[in-house]
C-alpha cells in the first residue's frame, strides 16, 4: 500500500498537513500546488510523534523514487518538515514553513486544559474554532460562494477522513516540547517562511513564526495578504504563487553558480 498520494508534474514537493493529521484537509492546497508542482503528501500518523511522521516523508520519496524534494509544512506541519529538513539536509531541496510555530512556542492555558481532557473539551474547542476565524473567513473568502466552496471541502474531509481528538491533543501537546530551536540550527537547506496578516492569524501569532528568520540562516519572508491562519488552504492560489516564485528563486541560483 502506498504512503504517499501523489499529484502533478515539476519539481517534487512534499506537503505535510496540519494538525488535525488527514491530508484531504489540504486537498485545496494540494490540487492549486500540483498546478506547479509534482506533490506528495500523506496523513499523519497514529503515533502522534514528529520521528514517525518524518519517516513517513522518507518512504513517501522513496516510493515515488525522489531523491531530493522541496519541504513544506502547513502549522504542525511544518514541525515535522523541520525535523526532516534537520535530519536529512541531502534530501531536502527547500524548506517552507507556512503558519509554522516558532522557536518557544507555548499553549494558551485553556488549549492546554482541552489537550490534558480531549474528549470532555474537544467539542467546546471544535465549537469556539469559527469564532477563531471568522476575521480571516471575511477577508479570505470574501462573497459567498468562496465560504461555501471552502466549508464544503472541509466537510467533505471530516466525513471521509474524520478527525480524532485524542490525535490532535497529543499533538498539540508536542509543540511544547519539541527542541524547534535545536533543529533550526541544523537546517541548511533555503527556508521560506510563509505567514497571513498579525491581525487576522489568532492561532499562531506571526511574531511566533517570524522566530524563524532569527534561527534559520538566510530564511525570508513572505505575507499573504488578506489571510491569517489557513492562507495556504483558504487562498492556495496565492500561497502556490508565493512558493513557486521561490523556487524560480533557487533555479536561477543555481543557473548562475553553473
Amino acid at each position: 500500500m502506498r504512503n504517499a498520494f501523489e499529484l502533478g508534474d515539476g519539481p517534487p514537493l512534499v506537503l505535510v498537513p496540519g494538525i488535525p493529521g488527514p491530508w484531504q484537509y489540504v486537498q485545496r492546497t494540494v490540487e492549486a500546488l500540483a498546478a506547479s508542482f509534482r506533490v506528495l503528501t500523506f496523513s499523519l500518523g497514529r503515533e502522534c510523534t514528529i520521528e514517525t511522521d518524518v519517516e513517513r516523508i522518507g518512504r513517501a520519496m522513496d516510493e515515488c523514487q525522489i531523491d531530493q524534494a522541496i519541504v513544506c509544512g502547513i502549522s504542525y506541519g511544518g514541525l515535522v518538515a523541520l525535523r526532516f529538513a534537520a535530519s536529512h539536509p541531502g534530501r531536502t531541496r527547500a524548506l517552507v514553513l507556512a503558519s509554522t510555530p516558532g522557536p518557544g512556542t507555548t499553549l494558551k492555558p485553556r488549549h492546554r486544559t482541552y489537550a490534558q481532557w480531549p474528549y470532555l473539551f474537544g467539542p467546546l474547542f471544535i465549537a469556539e474554532t469559527p469564532f477563531r476565524f471568522r476575521r480571516e473567513f471575511r477577508r479570505a473568502l470574501p462573497w459567498p460562494a468562496d465560504r461555501w466552496s471552502f466549508a464544503w471541502a472541509e466537510l467533505k474531509a471530516f466525513f471521509t477522513a474524520g478527525i480524532s481528538l485524542g490525535q490532535v491533543a497529543r499533538r498539540a501537546c508536542l509543540m511544547e516540547q519539541v527542541d524547534i530551536a535545536g533543529d533550526c540550527q541544523r537546517v541548511g537547506a533555503p527556508t521560506l517562511v510563509v505567514t497571513g496578516e498579525p491581525a487576522l492569524d489568532w492561532v499562531v501569532p506571526v511574531d511566533n513564526s517570524l522566530g524563524y528568520l532569527r534561527s534559520i540562516g538566510g530564511a525570508r519572508h513572505v505575507v499573504l495578504e488578506g489571510t491569517g491562519h489557513l492562507g495556504a488552504i483558504t487562498r492556495p492560489a496565492a500561497f502556490t504563487a508565493a512558493v513557486r516564485r521561490f523556487a524560480d528563486t533557487l533555479r536561477s541560483q543555481n543557473d548562475e553558480v553553473a
